[in-house]
C-alpha cells in the first residue's frame, strides 16, 4: 500500500535549502524508491496556527517500510543537517487507505 511524506517547511534562506539539502534529498528519495508528487512554495493557511508561507511537499513511496527505510537511513540522517539553521519543517507520513 503505498505511503505519502508530507513536509511543511518555513524556509529563511531558500537558495541555500536548495542548493544544499534540496539537492542532496532529491537524490537520495530517489535512490530510495520515492518520488515528488509535489514542491512548492506559497502555502496558504486556511486553518490553525503554522504553516503560512511555507513551502510544501508531498512525495510518494512504495509503501511506509520503503518511506521509513529512507527516514531512518544514516545517509538521510547526514542530509537533514543541511538544513538545520535554514528551515523549520513539519513532516508527517501516512499510508493511502
Amino acid at each position: 500500500m503505498a505511503a505519502y511524506m508530507i513536509v511543511l517547511a518555513r524556509i529563511a534562506d531558500r537558495e541555500a535549502f536548495l542548493g544544499g539539502y534540496g539537492k542532496a534529498a532529491a537524490a537520495l528519495i530517489e535512490q530510495h524508491g520515492g518520488r515528488y508528487l509535489l514542491r512548492g512554495p506559497g502555502v496558504r493557511l486556511l486553518e490553525g496556527d503554522w504553516g503560512d508561507g511555507s513551502s510544501a511537499v508531498i512525495s510518494e513511496w512504495p509503501d511506509m517500510t520503503t518511506l521509513r527505510a529512507f527516514w531512518d537511513s544514516p545517509e538521510y540522517a547526514e542530509v537533514k543537517k543541511l538544513r538545520q539553521g535554514v528551515a523549520d519543517c513539519r513532516v508527517w507520513a501516512v499510508e493511502a487507505p
